[in-house]
């Protein structure tokens, strides 16, 4: 299977243009990039919203 992250807004970035072989691995990356944001200071108006799909569903 594939898998791409896509932004909820439609817009394309650096991680929007990659392609995955397994979800943990579009996870992972998710992971790596949220990991510096704690939920109780975040200010997630400032970053985008990313969702992981399934190209061949």
């Amino acid at each position: 299977m594939t898998y791409k992250i896509i932004r909820y807004d439609k817009e394309s970035d650096d991680i929007t243009e990659q392609s995955f072989n397994s979800y943990d691995e579009a996870y992972d990356l998710l992971e790596k990039i949220y990991s510096d944001v704690c939920c109780s200071d975040a200010d997630y108006g400032d970053r985008p919203y990313y969702e992981i799909i399934d190209l061949e569903q």
